[in-house]
Protein backbone atom coordinates (compact mmCIF):
# COMPACT_ATOMS: atom_id res chain seq x y z
CA UNK A 1 0.00 0.00 0.00
CA UNK A 2 1.33 3.16 -1.00
CA UNK A 3 0.73 6.90 0.83
CA UNK A 4 -2.20 7.69 -1.85
CA UNK A 5 -4.48 4.55 -1.72
CA UNK A 6 -5.68 2.54 1.25
CA UNK A 7 -7.32 -0.95 0.60
CA UNK A 8 -9.96 -2.13 2.77
CA UNK A 9 -9.05 -5.93 4.21
CA UNK A 10 -11.79 -8.13 5.37
CA UNK A 11 -11.25 -9.12 8.95
CA UNK A 12 -13.42 -12.27 8.76
CA UNK A 13 -14.08 -15.37 6.33
CA UNK A 14 -17.66 -15.21 4.76
CA UNK A 15 -19.68 -13.63 2.54
CA UNK A 16 -18.97 -10.18 0.83
CA UNK A 17 -22.18 -8.35 -0.25
CA UNK A 18 -22.08 -4.82 -1.99
CA UNK A 19 -25.70 -4.03 0.10
CA UNK A 20 -27.59 -4.49 2.97
CA UNK A 21 -29.99 -6.99 1.58
CA UNK A 22 -31.20 -7.64 -2.39
CA UNK A 23 -32.15 -5.15 -4.47
CA UNK A 24 -31.10 -2.38 -1.97
CA UNK A 25 -28.55 0.56 -3.35
CA UNK A 26 -24.96 -0.72 -2.93
CA UNK A 27 -23.24 0.96 0.11
CA UNK A 28 -20.12 2.47 -2.55
CA UNK A 29 -20.03 2.54 -5.99
CA UNK A 30 -16.53 2.82 -8.32
CA UNK A 31 -15.86 7.28 -8.02
CA UNK A 32 -18.08 7.70 -4.83
CA UNK A 33 -16.60 9.89 -2.08
CA UNK A 34 -16.06 7.56 0.64
CA UNK A 35 -16.08 8.95 4.61
CA UNK A 36 -14.08 7.61 8.05
CA UNK A 37 -16.64 5.24 9.33
CA UNK A 38 -18.39 5.04 6.79
CA UNK A 39 -19.96 1.79 5.36
CA UNK A 40 -18.16 -0.16 3.00
CA UNK A 41 -20.07 -3.46 2.71
CA UNK A 42 -21.06 -5.92 4.54
CA UNK A 43 -19.62 -9.53 5.57
CA UNK A 44 -21.92 -12.69 6.29
CA UNK A 45 -20.51 -15.46 8.19
CA UNK A 46 -22.51 -18.25 9.87
CA UNK A 47 -25.37 -15.99 10.14
CA UNK A 48 -23.94 -13.07 11.72
CA UNK A 49 -23.92 -9.93 9.69
CA UNK A 50 -20.83 -7.58 9.96
CA UNK A 51 -20.76 -4.34 8.57
CA UNK A 52 -16.70 -3.05 7.23
CA UNK A 53 -16.18 0.24 7.94
CA UNK A 54 -13.49 2.94 6.08
CA UNK A 55 -10.81 3.93 8.21
CA UNK A 56 -9.77 6.31 6.30
CA UNK A 57 -11.48 9.35 3.54
CA UNK A 58 -11.37 9.27 -0.23
CA UNK A 59 -12.86 8.17 -3.00
CA UNK A 60 -13.56 4.42 -3.76
CA UNK A 61 -10.99 3.35 -7.17
CA UNK A 62 -12.01 -0.20 -7.49
CA UNK A 63 -14.18 -3.00 -6.04
CA UNK A 64 -11.96 -5.86 -5.75
CA UNK A 65 -14.62 -8.80 -5.38
CA UNK A 66 -18.25 -9.68 -6.52
CA UNK A 67 -20.99 -9.44 -4.68
CA UNK A 68 -21.83 -12.42 -3.34
CA UNK A 69 -18.36 -13.93 -3.44
CA UNK A 70 -17.09 -16.38 -0.51
CA UNK A 71 -13.92 -14.60 1.33
CA UNK A 72 -11.21 -15.04 3.13
CA UNK A 73 -9.52 -13.33 6.11
CA UNK A 74 -7.38 -10.51 4.98
CA UNK A 75 -8.77 -10.77 1.75
CA UNK A 76 -8.52 -7.17 0.12
CA UNK A 77 -11.92 -5.91 -1.00
CA UNK A 78 -12.16 -2.32 -1.52
CA UNK A 79 -9.08 -0.25 -2.86
CA UNK A 80 -9.73 4.27 -1.46
CA UNK A 81 -8.03 6.84 -3.45
CA UNK A 82 -7.14 9.18 -0.45
CA UNK A 83 -7.68 12.44 -0.86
Amino acid sequence: MDKKNYTIHSPIMGTFYRASSPGEKSFVETGQKIAINDVACVIESMKIFTEIRSEKEGTVSKILVENEELIMKDQALIEIKLD
